[in-house]
């Protein structure tokens, strides 16, 4: 049923989540603490400057914030970064949170740490007995397999055979079992019928399933929307306004932030984004497609469809052309002819390729919208370049090497002409329309109750009770931590 009641489910899970804790020296950070993470106490701070930041240390768990700074490992400034206009084309501002910088290299691990954590404290998960099942098209199963080192649970990882080689590569390293589906990123009911297939087999198998988890948004609206809110108020100048929040849909965990900056910033629009090749909120869609990271084929369950106000398709060829753009050099010292900084040339690999869809939805958004000089939007850089060097390398061998014809091409092709195509203003039966496809997903499939799709819909509560929970888990956290200590 959807009314919560976030009390202690099973005292001999809890004893042994404590007794693992004390064991390992671990304390749980609080969501207030990952939002505001100057508060975090100061002899933790002085740890992290002898951790790195993808040691398996149970420091790291603070770490998984926006404020993470890669060369003094202390906790810095916001990490966020505003495309130069000579790139964008555009007079609208936009500007990205980078997920470079938490462990992992992808922020994707605040959502795991959203999943676990309330399970931790509440006894739902045994980790002398369960096995944690982190379902993903991309980075969600590492964020999940590495929260999973640190308090040395068993991690197993389900994504699709076709993500790219560096993630395989990772998840062996960090000790995952691994489950490769079929398909590629948009293949996601594959990736539950492999949960279905490992719960029927044990239920050691406890799966943290990122679609319907709501501590992945409400990770995000905490967190993420307050860090924007925190960004725009330093950098907006007079007259300025936010606009825009554009996140691939995904896990419709990064978009739940938009729920919070609608509080904040009423009049914004929030776009969500997706593949053209699979243009499932766009027309009920579906196919493959090669922008990793952000599945489709379905609406997730935790998605408040009520609050996206647009949707955008992005052709996958396009970000992938923008990501040689990018970090070829060839690229770079074309970039470099038409005026953009060396500072931000040697930014520009902090954009993974989900990123640079991102980005580019958000150059949709700011035409299609006739946006100016006083608009801003924001978006997220979910990941870098670093998880996809093979995919460079295979574009050089199929594509041929670049060079400063091709970067001219791209960027003309790609950003200057990009229209505003493929670009839908929702109105409320577009939205409710969207919203009716969960069933076939969660009501048909997975055996959710409809009354619960209902108020998802109609219920004025629903939303707002998911999203005022994180007070409640900080609470229990800070009860957790004490009980640890005391032991």
């Amino acid at each position: 049923m959807y009314n919560w009641k976030w009390e202690i489910e099973n005292d001999d899970f809890l004893e042994r989540t404590l007794k693992r804790c004390s064991e390992k020296s671990i304390i749980l950070p609080t969501f207030e603490q990952l939002k505001k993470p100057q508060t975090i106490p100061e002899d933790i701070k002085k740890q992290l400057a002898f951790v790195d930041l993808d040691e398996v240390h149970p420091a790291n768990l603070f770490r998984i914030n926006w404020c993470n700074d890669p060369v003094t490992k202390q906790i810095g400034d916001i990490n966020y970064f505003e495309i130069p206009k000579e790139i964008t084309g555009v007079k609208a501002r936009i500007i990205g949170l980078v997920g470079k910088h938490f462990p992992t290299g992808a922020h994707k691990v605040g959502a795991t740490y959203g999943c676990l954590a309330p399970y931790l404290v509440t006894g739902r998960f045994d980790p002398e007995y369960h096995k944690a099942v982190w379902p993903s098209t991309g980075n969600y199963c590492r964020g999940g397999t590495f929260n999973s080192a640190l308090l040395s649970v068993h991690p197993v990882a389900i994504l699709p055979e076709e993500m790219s080689r560096e993630r395989f590569d990772w998840l062996r390293k960090y000790g995952a079992e691994i489950y490769a589906t079929p398909g590629c990123e948009s293949n996601v009911k594959e990736i539950y019928d492999k949960c279905h297939e490992l719960e029927a087999e044990s239920d050691a198998y406890l799966i943290m399933n990122q679609f319907d988890q709501f501590g992945n948004a409400i990770w995000h609206y905490e967190i993420t929307g307050y860090t924007i809110e925190q960004v725009f108020n330093m950098i907006s100048k007079k007259d300025q306004r936010l606009s825009g929040y554009v996140s691939a849909t995904g896990s419709a965990g990064t978009i739940g932030a938009g729920d919070y900056l609608r509080e904040k910033f009423p009049m914004i629009r929030v776009l969500a984004s997706e593949a053209l090749q699979c243009p499932t909120l766009l027309m009920n869609g579906f196919g493959g497609h090669r922008i990793e990271g952000i599945g489709d084929k379905h609406i997730p369950w935790i998605h408040n469809v009520k609050n996206t106000d647009v949707v955008a398709a992005i052709d996958d060829e396009d970000p992938l052309r923008i990501l040689r753009l990018f970090n070829e050099k060839s690229g770079q010292q074309w970039l470099a002819q038409q005026g953009v900084s060396k500072t931000d040339l040697e930014k520009l690999p902090l954009l993974g390729i989900s990123g640079i869809s991102n980005m580019i939805s958000a150059i949709k958004m700011a035409k299609f919208y006739e946006m100016n000089e006083n608009d801003v939007i924001f978006t997220i850089f979910t990941d870098s370049v670093d998880l996809y060097h093979s995919r460079l390398q295979e574009m050089n061998e199929h594509w041929g090497s670049y060079n400063l014809q091709q970067a001219e091409l791209d960027w003309t092709s790609v950003i200057k002409k990009q229209s505003i195509d493929y670009v839908k203003d929702l109105t409320y039966y577009d939205k409710k329309a969207i919203h009716n496809l969960k069933y076939f997903t969660w009501v048909e499939q997975q055996g959710k109750d409809v009354s619960e799709l209902n108020a998802q819909w109609y219920d004025d509560n629903y939303w707002p009770e998911r999203f005022s929970i994180a007070p409640k888990w900080n609470q229990l956290i800070e009860e957790f931590n004490k009980k640890v200590a005391n032991l």
